[in-house]
């Protein structure tokens, strides 16, 4: 038997109660179509930046502490489904950007993003560290989209036990030098390289979900996937937005995957 898994793309914004609206949406979508995990993408509540180049604390997205009564009815909304999304977290005089992973019983797994382009250095505090946790569909991770383009990231996921990694992500096409069309866009070959490589190299299976639609001066990819332990793409949405879904046996996936070649098992640490 299978697991049921949606990778969202949508578009967000800062007006907190539409989004909640739309996460709503989005949970009632996937319920409907028996969806076990539903990762929406980074910024789900609040919306990303509108500028990366000149970025500013005038910039941030509302932010929101762990308590606030918006996570818990999206934590209501969650019910019996395994729900991870995105929002910028109030910690102190700090803000980060969160992932958070939950039901409706509760917080399953917290990332704090650790890997900042340079836009995002100057106004949110980076997390540091990859920790996998388990859940009632798995032992699972989570990455925020700039941190998949680093291999470690994945990689300690994997080490800890996670069989199953959520990317959520707010990835754009390229700022400085974008292509007419979106499938041509150097972003948008990086974005799917980056998610099956990640799979293929740790040999789990890899959930991606992105914004569409524009904010400011930045466009979203989109291209929301699942992803198989051998790279391989199960589901997508492309550029459009909508739910990615596909339904995987995990553990016999990986099996076959790591049969002959288990690449967590051959690492040799003391060359690296």
């Amino acid at each position: 038997m299978g697991l049921k898994i949606g990778a969202v793309a949508a578009g967000f914004t800062r007006d907190l109660e539409f989004d909640l609206s739309r996460v709503e949406a989005l949970i009632r979508h996937g319920r409907r179509a028996e969806v076990q995990l539903l990762v929406l993408p980074d910024a789900a509540l609040g919306g990303y930046l509108t500028d990366l180049s000149k970025p500013s604390l005038d910039d941030l997205p509302p932010a929101l502490a762990l308590d606030d009564p918006l996570i818990s009815k999206v934590i209501a909304m969650a019910g019996e489904m395994v729900v991870c999304f995105g929002f910028c977290e109030a910690v102190g005089p700090d803000r980060y950007n969160t992932a958070l992973c939950v039901t409706g019983d509760g917080v399953l797994g917290k990332h704090h993003k650790v890997h900042q382009p340079p836009g995002e250095r100057s106004i949110y505090a980076a997390g540091h560290e990859f920790a996998a946790f388990d859940t009632p569909i798995g032992r699972m991770g989570m990455m925020i989209d700039y941190d998949k383009t680093f291999p470690e990231a994945a990689r300690a996921l994997a080490v800890d036990g996670a069989e199953l990694i959520a990317c959520l992500c707010a990835w754009p096409t390229s700022i400085t030098n974008r292509a007419p069309r979106m499938n041509e866009d150097r972003q948008s070959r990086l974005f799917d390289l980056y998610d099956r490589s990640r799979a293929a190299e740790n040999q789990v299976v890899l959930v991606s979900s992105n914004l569409t639609g524009s904010i400011g001066g930045m466009r979203f990819l989109g291209q929301s996937k699942v992803v198989g332990p051998g790279g391989d793409i199960v589901a997508r949405t492309w550029s459009k937005a909508g739910i990615a879904i596909a339904e995987v046996d995990i553990q016999a996936e990986i099996e076959v995957a790591r049969r002959v070649l288990y690449h967590l098992d051959e690492r040799r640490p003391e060359a690296y």
